[in-house]
């Protein structure tokens, strides 16, 4: 739904121009001054604003000076009783899209917003044309050659053009974005809005006026309406990342958008229908997050419906070369270094390395060399300590004594492991499960067995 801004210090006009144009489909927001016109620009998504001319304190010929300073590109059309020649070629030349003299006829003053709607779609259009055409080229970004990257490559074209939900899971720092932007890419959306939001950074109430947008005066704070990204995404996809962290009674409003394709803003009653394909992540086993009751079933399965699971890097290490081959391409060319190559031992040092922060890790750690190295060359010194830091061998004859059992050994050693991944992790099981690289239900039983309590 379009939104139109109307401003004019006369209210009567206010009531007629909304009496006129809501019956056309488009949202009206008014304002009988300049200045809480200017706060609606600002904090408001608008699709067109139509201004008065003459008003007292800021003029209109003011406001869309201000306007075209805070967002260039949304028409705006200027109403005047006192139309000369001289007005209007300096509005035009201020960069409004028209100019109407009061009073006007109806209909030409509908053809005329028509008119402006469309010039502005297009421009949007255009914009998204331009990104899309960049952002296409990311599904060169994925970098590997492995067995598991090449079945996710198969999958991602399998599912593309279809609209079926998928479901992306794997560690942190494996690129699960960049393969949801992979799919919608790929897909016929691929002009349409890719819209993403992070479901676990937000408190309940914000993630709920980020998914579905809000009223003006819908909560304190609520200075302007607000479109969420359901509303953005029209047409389009829309990436809930970090799915398993929605808030429970967020969820049953989710579900319910996911079944219908409908929903209200908050501190609305107008039902908003969109168009728009879902796509979402976790690195949490969301089966083991519904068995404990903290995710619905039923909306997993509606988001489920196709899995990809992204390895962790320790999983692919053919593909270490690649991607440091990439990560140095990319980063010499922004620094303006001419060659970089890695020494032995660095490469030694990476291949024997867990990476617990996965892809994003390795491209930090060369990022960081690229930046630090002067010669040519990527030494240890150029790393981060934990990758010079000698692996001391164990001394068996010294700390384990000679009659122990070897499933006694292994047991103490497994304690300790699931004790210090705790307090690194905060105490927080399922952050020490991806530490330890076992699932959230194990490293449960494992503290049942070892009498581990938090």
């Amino acid at each position: 739904m379009e939104t139109i801004l109307i401003v004019d210090d006369e209210k009567n006009y206010l009531v007629v121009l909304e009496a006129l144009l809501s019956p056309e489909g488009y949202e009206i927001v008014t304002a009988d001054n300049a200045p809480s016109a200017l706060r609606l620009i600002e904090g408001s998504d608008l699709d067109l604003v139509l201004t008065d001319m003459k008003m007292p304190g800021m003029s209109g010929m003011e406001l869309l000076e201000e306007c075209k300073k805070i967002k260039p590109e949304v028409p705006v059309i200027m109403m005047t009783a006192y139309g000369t020649i001289e007005l209007a070629v300096e509005a035009m030349k201020k960069h409004a899209f028209d100019y109407i003299t009061k009073p006007f006829q109806n209909e030409e003053l509908k053809v005329t917003i028509r008119k402006a709607l469309d010039n502005y779609r297009l421009v949007k259009e255009n914009r998204r044309l331009s990104e899309a055409l960049s952002e296409r080229y990311r599904f060169s970004n994925i970098i590997g050659r492995s067995k598991p990257m090449l079945a996710i490559y198969d999958m991602i074209r399998k599912v593309a053009g279809s609209r079926a939900a998928v479901m992306i899971t794997g560690p942190s720092g494996t690129g699960k974005e960049l393969i949801a932007k992979a799919i919608h890419y790929e897909s016929p959306r691929r002009d349409r809005p890719f819209v993403s939001v992070s479901c676990g950074a937000l408190t309940e109430t914000l993630l709920e006026s980020e998914l579905f947008g809000h009223e003006k005066g819908a909560f304190t704070g609520a200075v302007a309406l607000k479109k969420g990204r359901f509303e953005l995404a029209d047409g389009g996809t829309l990436f809930l990342d970090e799915v398993g962290e929605m808030p429970p009674p967020l969820q049953v409003k989710l579900l319910r958008v996911l079944q219908e394709m409908e929903f209200e803003r908050v501190g609305g009653t107008k039902t908003l229908k969109v168009d728009v394909r879902v796509l979402s992540a976790s690195n949490r086993n969301l089966k083991e997050t519904v068995a404990d009751g903290l995710f619905r079933e039923d909306l997993f399965y509606r988001l489920n419906v196709i899995h990809i699971e992204v390895p962790p890097l320790r999983e692919r290490p053919e593909d270490i070369r690649l991607l440091v081959d990439h990560f140095i391409e990319k980063y010499k060319n922004d620094l303006g270094k001419e060659k970089i190559d890695l020494s032995p031992q660095v490469w030694k040092s990476f291949y024997g390395y867990l990476w617990p922060g996965n892809v994003r890790e390795l491209e930090n750690v060369i990022e960081r060399a690229v930046v630090l190295n002067s010669g040519g060359v990527v030494e240890l010194k150029d790393l981060p300590p934990e990758f010079s830091e000698k692996q001391e061998e164990l001394d068996v004859d010294r700390f384990i004594p000679s009659d122990a059992s070897l499933q006694e050994t292994l047991e103490k050693i497994e304690e300790k492991m699931i004790r210090r991944a705790l307090k690194l992790s905060d105490n927080v099981q399922s952050h020490a499960a991806d530490k330890l690289g076992i699932t959230k239900s194990l490293i449960q039983h494992k503290m049942k067995k070892y009498n581990i309590l938090l």
